[in-house]
């Protein structure tokens, strides 16, 4: 009897082992046996999500801060030691997470999992105005860039002022005024065993791995509980838009609405509803509004997975003579995949460009250890790729047309802009904003 197409596959797969060490830290590995290099990294739950309006920018900026010294290295040192073996070391805030990472040869493991432990457990957290002045330069580039700024605006006109609305990076007001005694109170706070996961991929033994940990974390709780998922939005009015006008050359357009929450079994289907809306160069958006129009060079889909919700939009950016144009096929093609059934042809390219770019992914440690440490961290599935693989296989024109039309549904859609002139904005979003709704039309059999 012939084997099937699944059974047929090559296993890709890998184990992962867990473990927990201390006073509640999370040790997750997968070993990947063709490497020589680990992809270490140390996973912190808190972010932006979670700071007050008056501690706007405090995660980003102890973020920094943990890159200037600790009490067994001093910056430089740990800048040379990173050096000494070859392999960088990076960190990034988002709004509910707090990372740091490092890939090195499997020899220098040992080494830079002290360090790296150090950084987080005990930073010296000296050196603050110099620090703050080089955050204070990086918000200042990112005033400077509307393609990035976009981003934000639209944040703010989906969840106005919840914390998921306010930018990871801080306002230079509250950066500018933070002192040594609230950053020391804020670590001791969040940086806590409860808090963190520490993950590995690559020529990586779990047992080693768990030895180093039990070594280098705290044994004790700090007693402080672990931080929790950002409180679900508070009511906040659909169909809101936020305009920064900044003497461009194009406009800089997000559209869309709230999205899901990342524990939610149609993630499956909104990779695959992004595909065919403006996730790939075939989709209905890249063809429509750049192919066939030229009205743009960027046009894209997007969408961001949090803890009690997500957004969905669409991005464009494109000149002043263009704007209405631009805008109005936007909403001509949001209107019609709630409205029409998604084609075979589209699902399945759509599906086959979703797992290609899982597996893809997934060929690079730094990758798979990533998926290990933010599944871990919020309690996720770790799911196979098999697994993952036949998720989006089972996807169908239905799910899609009934997500669409959930999220992008009557409730109006949010718009944010950067662009020279408000009112010849406002004008141009009409067409967005006078959207009907209508019921799902099943897919096509």
């Amino acid at each position: 009897m012939a084997s099937t197409a699944h059974s047929s596959r090559p296993s890709t797969e890998t184990e992962h082992r867990c473990s927990t060490v201390g006073a509640g830290v999370r040790v997750i590995s997968e070993r990947v046996p063709s490497v020589r290099s680990v992809a270490l990294g140390i996973w912190i739950a808190g972010g932006s999500a979670q700071e007050t309006p008056q501690q706007a920018g405090i995660s980003h900026l102890l973020e920094h801060m943990l890159f200037r010294g600790t009490g067994k290295y001093s910056s430089i040192e740990l800048d040379q030691l990173f050096d000494e073996m070859g392999s960088g070391l990076n960190a990034e805030t988002d709004k509910e997470t707090t990372s740091l990472g490092s890939r090195v040869l499997d020899t220098h493991l040992q080494r830079a999992f002290e360090a790296m432990s150090e950084m987080v457990w005990a930073p010296t957290l000296g050196e603050l105005e110099a620090e703050r002045e080089v955050v204070l330069q990086e918000i200042a580039a990112y005033e400077d860039d509307p393609q990035d700024q976009i981003f934000d605006r639209f944040a703010e006109a989906l969840f106005g002022e919840a914390p998921l609305g306010r930018p990871v990076i801080g306002t230079p007001e509250v950066v500018g005024s933070i002192d040594d005694r609230q950053l020391r109170a804020f670590h001791a706070e969040r940086y806590v065993p409860a808090n963190v996961v520490i993950a590995a991929a690559g020529s990586i033994d779990h047992d080693e791995l768990v030895s180093m940990a039990e070594q280098f974390t705290p044994h004790d709780a700090r007693g402080v509980e672990a931080v929790g998922l950002a409180d679900a939005t508070p009511p906040h009015p659909a169909g809101q838009v936020r305009f920064q006008r900044k003497d461009t050359e194009q406009y800089h357009v997000c559209v869309g609405a709230p999205g899901i929450p990342r524990g939610d079994e149609r993630r499956f289907a909104l990779r695959v509803l992004e595909g065919v809306l403006g996730g790939t160069p075939s989709s209905r958006l890249f063809q429509e509004v750049r192919e066939r129009r030229g009205l743009a060079y960027a046009i894209f889909s997007f969408s961001h997975l949090y803890g009690a919700t997500g957004e969905l939009g669409v991005y464009v950016g494109t000149r002043p003579e263009n704007l209405v144009e631009a805008l109005s096929v936007i909403a001509t093609e949001l209107d019609r995949v709630r409205t029409e059934p998604i084609s075979h042809p589209e699902l399945a390219r759509s599906r086959e460009c979703a797992k290609s770019g899982l597996v893809l992914a997934l060929e690079s440690s730094g990758a798979r250890m990533g998926r290990l440490g933010s599944a871990l961290l919020w309690d996720l599935p770790i799911l196979s790729t098999d697994e993952i693989i036949d998720r989006l296989d089972a996807v169908t024109a239905e799910d899609c047309a009934a997500l669409a039309s959930d999220l992008l549904g009557d409730t109006g859609l949010s718009v944010a802009a950067i662009g020279p002139d408000e009112d010849a904005f406002r004008e141009a979003i009409r067409p967005l904003q006078q959207l009907a709704a209508h019921p799902p039309v099943p897919a096509a059999s």
